[in-house]
């Protein structure tokens, strides 16, 4: 249920798309076109499909062509420094494109904007950008571009209004497959190498209701497959009225009619419990696959990252999942050359990797983020060596890799086929995860079929049967 703010804010949305759908066409003589560019995690990518809906709703059509766009907007990722300085790459090549346009207006929204420095910079050394967002405010778009439409000042709006979550927005899904569906927002975990709970404020549920009565509209347009979001998905429930917590949601989801799997990321190790891993191991629709970062194998790093965990505990964690899930697959997160790391350290990290056996692992060479403690710390070992380390890394685990995918050879797996490769075979993931290439129609996009494993060189090849 809405309280009587997010029913003001609904209201105030409606009215400023209702004025924007009329000024439109008088501006630009035809429907205009907007332009959604997306930087980072599945979040953002979740984040931009309800901006995309909310232009829509204000008349506007969707384009992937920002040179041929009235409205451009840059959803902005702060993890690391490399998607910054292709953000503002980006932004740059606006300059040029706005002298063409007539009425082109460009805007900046997400995780980067919400920081000062970032809204700062982009006020004094990009005056070409007209709006400029934090992480919470994609509902004000439609009056932030009817403003600036109708002669106001440049409008920049990082407010920390991070207490309400808004529902009923309109969405724009990019597929009619596979799509996102976000559980909760922000994050209590305050890792200190991460700059999310500075920039997405603190954690947040949305409501059972609210959840459920989406994912049942997304299995009634034929999604074959909906991935549960939130930063840690296993604390969800937390501020609720409700009694509930994700081991429950995940029950009433996979009590929804129909036939689809589901999904969810980012698991955090602390709030993962038994009673979420019989529920998975219980709900025949729930994927049995668990992202589980863990970052480093060294229980001092670990200490300083502010993980509140140690590598006994998390190698317990994967004992009991392998104990009570069939067939658990297992990926994760690793930094390396957090400040303060050594090569000892390392070792530990490397320990770990060998003694879980990974499907697969996301890596990452530490990248520093203003604003966060672990900015501030020692961090001696040059970037040369920690690229020493890290591809040692991806040897052992390339290793563990192709030992894992080896041993499913001669198993019969049911696949959501869900892409058309360019050699005209088709892919699809197991259960677990595993992706696997096969023959068959393109009719086949889209559905679940059994697939038998019959060999691997560098990728796992099958039959369907």
């Amino acid at each position: 249920m809405q309280n009587n703010n997010c029913k003001d804010i609904v209201l105030s949305f409606e009215d400023y798309t209702s004025k924007l759908s009329v000024i439109l066409p008088k501006i630009y003589g035809r429907k205009p076109l907007a332009c959604v560019n997306t930087f980072g995690c599945q979040q953002n990518v979740s984040d931009s499909e309800k901006i995309k809906g909310i232009l829509e709703a204000a008349g506007y059509g969707i384009t992937e062509d920002d040179e041929n766009a009235d409205f451009v907007i840059f959803n902005t990722c702060a993890v690391r420094e490399h998607a910054e300085d292709r953000v503002f790459g980006n932004i740059g090549r606006m300059k040029a494109l706005k002298k063409q346009r007539q009425g082109m207006l460009v805007a900046v929204c997400g995780c980067m904007s919400q920081q000062q420095i970032i809204s700062d910079k982009i006020k004094n050394s990009y005056p070409y950008v007209d709006i400029v967002l934090g992480t919470r405010h994609s509902h004000k778009l439609p009056e932030y571009i009817y403003k600036r439409l109708t002669g106001a000042a440049r409008i920049f709006d990082i407010s920390e209004d991070f207490s309400e979550i808004i529902e009923g927005m309109p969405i724009h899904r990019d597929g009619s497959l596979k799509g996102w569906l976000p559980i909760m927002y922000g994050c209590d975990n305050f890792c200190t190498y991460c700059i999310v709970p500075h920039v997405r404020g603190r954690e947040r549920s949305r409501c059972s209701f609210e959840i459920v009565n989406e994912a049942k509209a997304m299995v009634a347009a034929g999604f074959k497959e909906i991935t549960l979001l939130g930063q840690n998905v296993n604390s969800y429930g937390k501020g609720l009225s409700e009694d509930i917590n994700f081991a429950g949601l995940l029950k009433k989801i996979n009590d929804i009619e129909g036939d689809f799997r589901i999904r969810f990321m980012t698991s955090h190790p602390k709030d993962c419990t038994t009673e979420l891993l019989d529920t998975i191991a219980a709900c025949e629709k729930v994927e049995t696959h668990l992202h589980l970062p863990f970052q480093s194998g060294s229980d001092r790093v670990l200490k300083t990252m502010n993980r509140k965990y140690d590598s006994t505990t998390y190698l317990n964690l994967i004992k009991e999942a392998k104990k009570r899930i069939p067939g658990v697959s297992f990926t994760s997160d690793i930094i390396v050359g957090f400040p303060g790391e050594t090569y000892e350290d390392f070792k530990e990290t490397l320990r770990v990797v060998k003694e879980v056996e990974f499907q697969a692992l996301f890596t990452f060479i530490y990248s520093k983020r203003n604003g966060t403690p672990a900015a501030v710390m020692p961090d001696p070992v040059s970037r040369a060596e920690k690229g020493k380390w890290f591809n040692e890394l991806l040897l052992a685990q390339e290793e563990i890799s192709k030992r894992n995918y080896a041993s499913l050879v001669g198993q019969v797996h049911r696949v959501l086929c869900d892409e058309v490769k360019e050699n005209g075979k088709l892919s699809g993931k197991t259960l677990s995860a595993v992706e696997i290439e096969f023959e068959g129609e393109p009719s086949l996009f889209g559905q679940f079929v059994n697939v038998k494993i019959d060999r691997f060189t560098n990728i796992l090849e099958g039959t369907k049967i």
